[in-house]
């Protein structure tokens, strides 16, 4: 493995430990997300200051706010990433007053509103807002029966992007149609037509690219999700690396990860961790050079919205599991 993506997995593993040692009463399949945000951010978990951030947010919300729901510690790992953890709340709760003048509060839009805070100037909420209702409504009308609260997440990463509206949504529609065909969920296949539309190029060669990667990857014994995960593939499927090294990355991350604790039979499925491998191969190599940024998505912003659309499916692919395991249980 190289050297710099050897290092990124035993800071993700690190991480994710001093994560769960935080949050132990949480759910363990956010944890890796969690550890996933420091990862993408260049920077590492602290336990204090995971602490002072979760003080922070029960000073600064009610106990009923959806702030302080399922998904808190990623919101609270977003806030640790900030030099200025207080601040970065505060412009998320102006994102969140501004996105809820258009939505329904929920689960995901306070997720929407932590990543919208960090992207744009304050100036600019109101706008982002009313152009993520604008982007929904759109998604819906094409598809009333896939879009749900979760997309008003992908409306807003989407609502982020210098494209125009017209052009995003005529993309992700045209990826949506020569995808649909070779996955079973419109959902996921949906939300994977929203990370391509970000991407430059054509959209025939855009999803040959998800195709070639997902097939190559099972011919090597590693099926690639086909539900939450498929998003994640699409950022990977537009990076300008041979696809054989990027498959040989994501390999030898996913056979790394698989030693790890928590990663066996009880633990994180084997969709979910090559979904992880994958992230963190995407990472390893956006930081390598900013001329592979830009090459990738067309700029650096839209590679990390590109990103933050990934990681919202991580975040609902963690919610879900933790949905189905509590009605198990009942």
């Amino acid at each position: 493995m190289r050297a710099s993506l050897s290092r990124l997995c035993t800071d993700f593993i690190e991480d994710r430990d001093i994560i769960r040692s935080v949050f132990f009463w949480d759910t363990p399949t956010l944890y890796p997300v969690c550890a996933a945000v420091f990862t993408g951010s260049g920077t590492r978990a602290d336990a204090d200051r995971l602490k002072r951030c979760r003080d922070l947010l029960k000073e600064k919300t009610g106990l009923f706010s959806n702030f302080r729901s399922t998904v808190h510690p990623v919101m609270l790992c977003m806030m640790a990433t900030d030099d200025d953890p207080e601040q970065r709340l505060d412009r998320s709760l102006q994102v969140y007053d501004a996105l809820k003048e258009h939505f329904w509060t929920s689960t995901y839009l306070p997720v929407a509103s932590m990543m919208v805070a960090s992207s744009v100037p304050p100036a600019q909420y109101a706008g982002v807002a009313a152009r993520t209702r604008s982007l929904y409504e759109r998604m819906k009308k094409d598809h009333p029966f896939l879009t749900s609260t979760e997309d008003s997440v992908f409306a807003a990463m989407l609502a982020l992007s210098d494209k125009s509206d017209d052009a995003l949504l005529e993309e992700a529609e045209r990826c949506y149609q020569l995808l649909k065909p070779k996955f079973f969920s419109g959902n996921a296949v949906q939300s994977l037509s929203h990370v391509l539309a970000l991407a430059d190029g054509r959209a025939e060669d855009k999803c040959v690219a998800v195709l070639s990667l997902f097939e190559a990857l099972k011919a090597r014994g590693r099926k690639y999700g086909t539900d939450f995960e498929l998003a994640s593939l699409g950022v990977l499927a537009t990076l300008p690396v041979p696809q054989e090294s990027m498959v040989e990355d994501i390999l030898e991350v996913d056979e790394f990860l698989s030693r790890q604790k928590g990663y066996g039979l009880l633990g994180i499925s084997k969709p979910q961790r090559l979904m992880q491998a994958g992230m963190l191969v995407t990472t390893d190599l956006a930081r390598g050079s900013d001329a592979m940024q830009a090459a990738a998505i067309g700029s650096t912003i839209a590679l990390v919205i590109a990103q933050e659309v990934a990681m919202c499916a991580a975040i609902a692919a963690a919610t879900a599991s933790t949905s189905h395991h509590a009605s198990s249980q009942s």
